[in-house]
């Protein structure tokens, strides 16, 4: 009978299940086997940025120099005020600005012993490519997994 064990990573724990250089893991369990099928795909997420506030800053800064620039007395006072704000508040909105971040991953579809399938997703490393019917070792740490190929 085929036993098809599902272990679905999601995007906020691939980045866990990367390795690090000079860090030693506890392995809880190494699972070898033989890859059935492989597929690439990448997940595309809109990222909000929010400025840390100089940006505000500099702009209200700039618009206070440039409002100074007009009138007199009392007049330049308000236009320095009314220069600052409106330079503060048009450096802010520039400041939050949304862009796009691209995970790439790959899910492997491995058969292990007794007939049992084991799909696991994780992120795209470039130095392994992994193609049908390579060997993997699967490797099971307390907050996730890793897949790597078996020299």
């Amino acid at each position: 009978m085929r036993l098809l064990i599902l272990i679905l990573l999601v995007f906020p724990l691939i980045a866990n299940a990367a390795y690090e250089r000079n860090v030693a893991r506890p392995v809880d369990k190494v699972v070898f086997g033989q890859v059935e099928s492989v597929r690439y795909f990448s997940q595309t997420e809109v990222v909000h940025a929010r400025a840390n506030g100089w940006e505000t800053f500099i702009g209200a800064v700039a618009g206070g120099i440039i409002g100074h620039q007009f009138g007199d007395g009392h007049g330049q006072s308000l236009a320095t005020v009314v220069g600052s704000i409106a330079g503060g508040s048009i450096a802010r909105q520039h400041a939050t600005r949304a862009y796009q971040r691209e995970d790439k991953a790959v899910e492997l579809l491995i058969k292990v012993e007794g007939e049992q399938y084991i799909d696991v997703i994780q992120e795209v490393d470039p130095n392994m490519i992994f193609t049908r019917d390579d060997r993997v070792r699967i490797l099971y740490f307390h907050d996730g997994v890793r897949v790597d190929k078996v020299y």
